[in-house]
């Protein structure tokens, strides 16, 4: 399936962004990829709250309109007094906003291509548009699109207002060098329940860009106090970490995996899924497209240790496309997640990215916590994906910096500590078989020494 990205430039994205407030364009439909029909449109933009058209044309206008309103298809005229059409051009340095007409409707509700009156965008399924300046618009067409109604591209974005900061965090989370140290002590100092078991494993899982190679890259850094580059997506992985150049190795083994996908026969599959999290499936497996992995090929562990299963499910999400998770996209997550629970497996989520998805947090990290949107995000995924919130955490990468963060290197050891409990969690879940009371006791670490 093509990559599908914005037609915008930064200045023409900036420009558009000046006529809103805090807000964040999400892209739901692009007419070269998804067709420029009123079928295509309709699924894809109806019932997705307020939206931005974005036209392009050969004269080089950008411009369309916004509603606050819904698109449904009820054949109804929509009173909006929030409704307004513009136009974008490099050599203007503000857009052109046109607001309604007083006592017209912004558009009819239409099955067809979005009716703005004045503006009537893939006229007859076409890239192309009627103009009737006048009508709940008025305008010049010289300024609005050059008096070129053919389209070379069109695009439409839900519009999300990003809120502001919450007076008091909906967690609290300390930001000091103190608050680091004493996670990376922790964290070093880790030993999983049971004594064979020496390292955790934990398994990530998500969509394809998610950023589940970059999270253990970041994690890596920040425990080796540099920037690594180590994780390739495509294969099954796992990863020890080393805390610093040359030291011992952190209680914890990350496991990457391809990624997720919509259509069935493509990405992770979940059988092999499932013989991963069983410890059937040998680091470097190249997955194949054929089909899952079976008892008898290559790469395939017939007999797998408590160690070599997995302990920890971390769901990685991508903050900024937590809203367009599709249904099929949704029902994939559900399927593993049944999978998870039947093998009594504990699961997180981590959201990544949370700078780029909320420029509140981009300018200071220690405002995670603090953003409604942010929070509003945690919320939702919690929701969809039926992962209680306390088990949603945020974090955010390492991508194009050259340095460490202690702001960022806080919220990765945060959700490693938090990883390493939940491991705790199926450690201490798990029946041990031994005819030997005695020796089945002596299978997990004695706590004796905390007993006073």
């Amino acid at each position: 399936m093509p990559v599908i990205t914005s037609g915008l430039s930064n200045d023409q994205q900036k420009k558009l962004l000046s006529l809103f407030g805090h807000v964040r364009l999400h892209l739901l439909y692009k007419a070269s990829i998804h067709g420029y029909t009123a079928a295509a449109f309709h699924g894809r933009c109806d019932t997705q709250g307020p939206t931005v058209i974005v036209a392009y044309n050969a004269a080089g206008f950008v411009f369309g309109a916004y509603t606050s309103k819904d698109y449904t298809q009820s054949d109804g005229d929509i009173i909006d007094k929030d409704a307004f059409l513009y136009s974008i051009r490099a050599e203007q340095q503000r857009p052109l906003r046109v607001a309604g007409i007083t006592g017209q409707c912004a558009f009819k509700d239409v099955t067809t291509g979005p009716d703005y009156g004045a503006l009537v965008f893939l006229d007859g399924d076409k890239p192309a548009l009627t103009s009737n300046p006048g009508k709940g618009f008025n305008f010049e067409t010289a300024y609005m699109y050059g008096d070129d109604l053919e389209l070379t591209e069109f695009e439409v974005y839900r519009v999300e207002d990003l809120g502001d900061l919450l007076a008091k965090p909906w967690r609290n989370i300390q930001w000091t060098a103190e608050k680091k140290e004493a996670l990376t002590k922790a964290i070093l100092n880790y030993k999983p329940a049971i004594k064979t078991v020496h390292q955790a494993r934990v398994l990530l899982v998500g969509p394809v860009g998610a950023g589940k190679s970059s999270l253990f890259n970041s994690i890596n850094s920040a425990f080796r106090g540099n920037m690594t580059s180590q994780a390739i997506a495509g294969t099954f992985r796992t990863y020890t970490i080393k805390a610093g150049k040359g030291g011992g190795a952190v209680p914890l083994i990350l496991c990457d995996t391809m990624g997720l996908e919509e259509n069935p026969d493509a990405g992770l599959d979940v059988e092999d899924f499932v013989s991963i999290c069983k410890g059937h499936i040998k680091d470097r497996y190249q997955f194949s497209t054929s089909g899952p992995l079976v008892a008898d090929a290559p790469g395939y562990r017939k007999s797998a240790s408590l160690s070599d299963k997995i302990h920890c499910v971390v769901y990685v999400v991508d903050t900024c496309k937590a809203s367009l998770l599709s249904q099929k996209m949704r029902d994939k997550f559900a399927a593993i997640r049944k999978k998870t629970n039947q093998l009594g497996i504990p699961q997180i989520l981590v959201m990544t990215k949370v700078d780029e998805a909320c420029p509140l947090v981009g300018e200071d990290l220690k405002n995670v916590y603090r953003s409604v949107y942010i929070q509003k995000k945690a919320r939702e995924l919690s929701g969809s994906l039926g992962i209680p919130l306390s088990c949603v955490l945020p974090v955010k990468n390492y991508s194009q910096e050259l340095e460490l963060d202690q702001d960022t290197d806080t919220l990765l050891f945060t959700a490693v500590e938090q990883m390493l409990h939940y491991a705790d969690s199926f450690f201490e879940n798990q029946a041990v078989e031994s005819q030997d009371e005695d020796e089945k006791l002596e299978l997990y670490r004695s706590n004796e020494k905390n007993i006073v």
